[in-house]
């Protein structure tokens, strides 16, 4: 049954925590009226300041700082799970059982196994709706990229290119933190990778083999913080104790898709000057396709539609003839630009669908969806250790 109002908490109340927090703030600001309404009731976080701001930031009623106190209250109705990865399956997990909606962030999870485990409760409760958060599916312009190549508009695509580039782990005095554990390709790849891979599929389709694959870790070891890790936490790093870096800084790797592009995809947390950069390039027979998160608001566009002697790409702003933009924004004209945030305001809307049984904007990704992305990660990894070696993608697992 429908509910009239769904009471709503986040927990985790770090960056993107936050970011979750503001969405369902915004969601009832776009598209169209009719769907229930939210109520801002709690946002859990284990660090008592971070939750207490949030909280006060955007309007929620409560603070808690333990996350069973929102899987334990019989008044929330969903829940954005914003924390480490490795948490990531007992929370969803204790929340489900509870009968709670669940958005939560990628990648899915830690491991193959714990991945492998949310998907199946997924599969046991279908009475609740169930979601990955891959953000940059509900970006107007990319979302207009694969548009242009689902119509055929850029001919035959031959070549994918994209990277995501941060420098959130050039700093060797970053302390350790929970991105800096686990095996290789849940470091760089996990965090970043999941986005870019996501983003390839929505333009060019399912990917089925990679190959080339090689990793690094530039940071072999981080310091220590002797107390709770903040944004910007900075640690002397003369008395401080180090820990070893497990997983990867660069990860970079060529695949095929099932139409018989060839992609390119690196990621880097190392890459100094670059607070978060990502690129997508996209090649066909007919023409090509960029988009640049430095200029989100835009795309660039070359075909042949040009004159003689008129030729070269040509920037094209996201306008309310692009997916996502018409009554997604209060001032939905070209120009006013556009941001990373109301992707997560847009997913927030969408999911708040899914719970209401209402049809409209794209189904977010579900859990399997999530596990799938990680056997493309993991088959990355194996094609990593194994210097390149070619591996087929293989999604048996998920039937």
């Amino acid at each position: 049954m429908v509910k009239e109002t769904y009471n709503v908490a986040v927990i985790g109340a770090g960056m993107a925590g936050t970011t979750h927090a503001n969405a369902w703030r915004q969601v009832g600001t776009v598209y169209d009226l009719g769907l229930p309404k939210i109520h801002l009731s709690t946002i859990a976080d284990a660090y008592e300041p971070f939750a207490r701001d949030a909280a006060q930031r955007y309007g929620y009623d409560k603070a808690v700082t333990d996350w069973r106190a929102v899987a334990e209250d019989p008044d929330i109705d969903i829940v954005s799970i914003v924390v480490g990865n490795a948490l990531h399956r007992e929370i969803a997990q204790a929340l489900i059982e509870a009968g709670k909606h669940v958005l939560c962030e990628k990648p899915l999870a830690d491991t193959l196994e714990n991945a492998a485990a949310m998907a199946a409760t997924e599969k046991a409760h279908p009475e609740v709706v169930t979601s990955v958060g891959f953000t940059y599916r509900r970006n107007a312009a990319l979302a207009e990229i694969a548009k242009l190549v689902k119509d055929g508009h850029l001919g035959e695509i031959t070549h994918f290119d994209g990277r995501y580039w941060c420098d959130y782990g050039v700093d060797p005095t970053t302390p350790m933190a929970w991105r800096y554990r686990g095996p290789m390709g849940s470091g760089a790849l996990g965090d970043l990778g999941s986005h870019l891979i996501d983003a390839a599929e929505l333009i060019c389709g399912p990917l089925v083999k990679v190959s080339g694959a090689a990793m690094m870790t530039a940071i072999k070891q981080r310091p220590v913080a002797s107390g709770h890790v903040t944004r910007g936490t900075a640690i002397d790093t003369d008395k401080a104790e180090y820990e070893e870096v497990t997983n990867d800084d660069v990860a970079t790797f060529t695949a095929h898709f099932a139409s018989g592009a060839v992609g390119t995809f690196s990621c880097s947390r190392v890459a100094w000057g670059l607070p978060n950069s990502l690129m997508v390039d996209v090649l066909g027979t007919a023409g090509r396709a960029s988009w640049d998160l430095a200029r989100c608001g835009e795309i660039k566009v070359d075909d042949h539609n040009s004159p003689a002697g008129l030729g070269g790409a040509r920037r094209v702003l996201v306008n309310p003839d692009f997916p996502y933009f018409a009554r997604g924004s209060s001032m939905a004209f070209g120009g006013v630009g556009l941001t990373q945030i109301e992707q997560f305001t847009y997913q927030a809307y969408a999911f708040l669908q899914q719970v209401a049984g209402v049809q409209g904007l794209p189904k977010c990704a579900s859990f399997t969806d999530g596990y799938r992305e990680m056997l493309i990660m993991d088959a990355v990894a194996r094609s990593a250790a194994a210097d390149g070696a070619p591996v087929d993608l293989d999604f048996s697992e998920l039937l």
